[in-house]
């Protein structure tokens, strides 16, 4: 009888959480949360005087505005997201939650991550977290993505922000050249990721009215221009132990993750009618990220372990 009584309100708490979660696109969150991680890690100093409380700040301010910020791009899209089929099922669209516990938790959200990054890393770390997200919902969002097949490229820029802010709370400066470099590979490696999907959903897309880059350069055009990035994306990264960030390790892994990625980028280059080429090349896109990053902090580690 008391399992029963109890049945309800835990699948209801469950269904909750799941749609709140849903809101916030927790599986990019957990992506945006590794790479201010690894600035943070990059920066900061190891050993007895490493700043735990600052990790900690910029890992729950980061995650509350990215899903602050996912949420209120939910709100901005409902009417959109359920003209398309990949996107209908979201909680908005789909009834599960109203517009107004969608705008609340946005809100709260975004208030309580800059208010983190502000009281709990410092005004630097505050500021670029909420350009970042007025960036994102009050540009892109409303106006680049709805009216430029070009808007991933400016739109990149809050989605580059996340390592920058996790590099100043382990107390670097912007101007630091391993800020700017982490910064630049974010920046880059969006296109790839980003196209290699919407060349996918360009259907979806297209429904909800949203321009894509293979309207106006076609699927071929897009696949030169994935070519192009992923070109630049790796150019970068060999760059990296030039200017401090890794060693040999990190630059063996960016010429054989940077190999890997070209060669997926050239083979749909050349037959842009294959499937299995975006498929292939977005799901290496995601773990050329996360494994540079953790060969990074990696190396960053064991040299100072065995200093």
């Amino acid at each position: 009888m008391l399992r029963g009584r109890w049945a309800l309100p835990l699948g209801a708490v469950r269904d909750s959480v799941g749609a709140y979660a849903e809101l916030s696109k927790f599986g990019i969150v957990l992506l945006v949360l590794v790479s201010s991680c690894s600035g943070f890690m990059l920066a900061a100093p190891l050993g007895a005087e490493f700043p735990w409380r600052q990790g900690g700040a910029v890992l729950l301010g980061v995650m509350l505005l990215s899903c602050g910020a996912s949420a209120l791009n939910q709100v901005q899209e409902r009417e959109r997201d359920a003209l398309m089929g990949r996107t209908a099922g979201r909680p908005l669209p789909s009834g599960r939650l109203s517009l107004a516990q969608g705008t609340l938790f946005a809100v709260l959200a975004l208030a309580a991550g800059a208010l983190v990054l502000w009281l709990g890393v410092g005004r630097t770390a505050g500021i670029l977290g909420l350009a970042a997200a007025s960036f994102y919902n009050g540009l892109y969002t409303p106006w680049l993505k709805p009216t430029s097949p070009f808007a991933a490229v400016p739109g990149a820029v809050p989605g580059s922000l996340p390592p920058v802010i996790g590099w100043v709370a382990g107390g670097g400066s912007l101007t630091d050249a391993g800020a700017l470099i982490l910064f630049g590979i974010l920046f880059l490696w969006q296109m790839p990721h980003f196209w290699a999907l919407a060349l996918r959903y360009q259907g979806d897309y297209a429904s909800g009215g949203f321009p894509m880059v293979s309207e106006a350069v076609g699927v071929e055009g897009t696949a030169r221009l994935i070519l192009l990035y992923a070109l630049g994306l790796t150019a970068l990264s060999l760059a990296a132990p030039s200017f401090g960030l890794g060693g040999f390790a990190s630059l063996a892994a960016a010429a054989l993750l940077g190999w890997r990625l070209i060669w997926l980028a050239n083979t749909f280059a050349r037959r842009p009618e294959d499937r299995r080429g975006w498929l292939s090349l977005f799901l290496f896109s995601n773990f050329y990220l996360l494994l540079f990053f953790a060969v990074l902090v990696g190396e960053r580690l064991v040299r100072h372990a065995v200093s």
